[in-house]
């Protein structure tokens, strides 16, 4: 591909870079800027959201779980055209981190496919695109995700955090980070533990969308309506992935058998089961933490769904508060990670490690790709 490397010079200096995020729940495109050397955050800049419109989302939607074909096509159509228009909003940028959209994720089978161009949005921004950023983690034994946890660990400095704690995403599927900021570097041993709890919001958007036709159970006004199925949900904490050793990861699809678990159920009784589920799958993931944690911190969509929050209060036993109890953006805070580890790639530093997605040794990802002067492109 045109302009593309894997490395560039390592400038020692803060970059500023916006990180643009469209993630398993195929909600839309976040962006936001954030200043950094890839080691510290300097300060964080603007942001934006653009949501997929109805068409877009059903052309993602199709495309989930493919590889190939006219369907991937489109959706990687869609991903770049949505992310060019969004970029457009931003000036005095260094660098871009671009994730692309997931459609599968088969770290120990196919590998992993984030659909979308870097070299073509390098070119029609003028500024250099990091892109592909978990190709390289899976050729070298990893999950390939989760990605954030060093972010995780800059933020958790950020925040002037002194104790072991925890940052949990919960978007189309959750993941968890345990942070020790005792550590001065993320690819130290025993840094960060990362790995993917389960699903979370993916389920049941699945479920609106097949029932009522909504994108989501906002605020969980309908699970707030139900019954838990206690049957179904043992049936669902019977899965073997829980019993992995992390770290691990998912695809957004693993368990969309979830839906078959619910199906005799009322709306309101399948969707309360369903976020059920989603906080069981956390309770779980916290057994694997080296230490009991200060404090759990929510990120993601999940967030603003009462019903879920207050089930992760009343399994856990560590205080459980959105991101903006630390001052933070759980909105931005996975675009603000690519932005971070794009700043990483460009200086040459890990973005991931043992600890993080069970890679052997901690490795670089990520190709970069930059706008050709005219009349060089083939």
């Amino acid at each position: 591909m045109n302009g593309a490397v894997r490395r560039s010079g390592r400038r020692a200096g803060p970059l500023v870079a916006v990180g643009m995020m469209s993630g398993t729940s195929l909600d839309g495109v976040d962006a936001a800027v954030l200043t950094t050397d890839g080691h510290r955050i300097s300060a964080f800049g603007p942001s934006r959201y653009r949501a997929y419109d109805d068409n877009e989302r059903g052309v993602l939607r199709s495309a989930l779980g493919k590889w190939q074909g006219p369907e991937v096509d489109a959706a990687s159509a869609v991903v770049n055209r949505v992310h060019a228009e969004v970029l457009d909003g931003f000036a005095g940028l260094d660098l871009v981190g671009f994730h692309g959209q997931t459609l599968a994720h088969e770290p120990r089978g196919r590998g992993t496919l984030q659909v979308g161009d870097g070299a073509a949005l390098a070119q029609g921004c003028g500024v250099p695109v990091v892109w592909d950023f978990r190709s390289d983690d899976v050729a070298m034994g990893g999950e390939g995700a989760p990605l954030a946890p060093f972010f995780h660990f800059a933020a958790a400095k950020y925040i002037g955090a002194t104790e072991p704690l925890c940052f949990l995403n919960l978007g189309g599927v959750g993941n968890l980070t345990y942070v020790d900021p005792g550590f001065d570097a993320p690819e130290e041993p025993g840094a960060l533990l990362a790995f993917d709890t389960g699903p979370a919001n993916a389920p049941v958007d699945d479920l609106m969308s097949a029932r009522l036709g909504q994108a989501m159970d906002k605020g969980g006004a309908l699970a707030a309506q139900g019954t838990v199925e206690n049957g179904a949900l043992e049936l669902f904490l019977s899965e073997s992935y829980f019993a992995r050793i992390p770290p691990k990861s998912l695809d957004r699809n693993d368990f969309s058998e979830m839906i078959q678990l619910v199906r005799e159920l009322s709306d309101a009784n399948a969707a309360a089961t369903l976020t059920a589920m989603s906080a069981a799958a956390v309770m779980q993931g916290m057994a694997h933490c080296p230490t009991p944690p200060a404090r759990l911190l929510v990120t993601g969509g999940g967030r603003h769904n009462p019903v879920l929050m207050e089930m992760l209060r009343v399994a856990l036993d560590c205080p459980v508060q959105p991101v903006e109890a630390v001052g933070l953006d759980g909105d931005m805070l996975e675009a603000q990670a690519f932005a971070f580890l794009a700043v990483r790639v460009a200086h040459g530093l890990p973005t991931s490690c043992p600890g993080t997605t069970g890679v052997g040794a901690a490795v670089g990802g990520g190709v970069i790709s930059r706008p050709q002067p005219a009349g060089t492109l083939a």
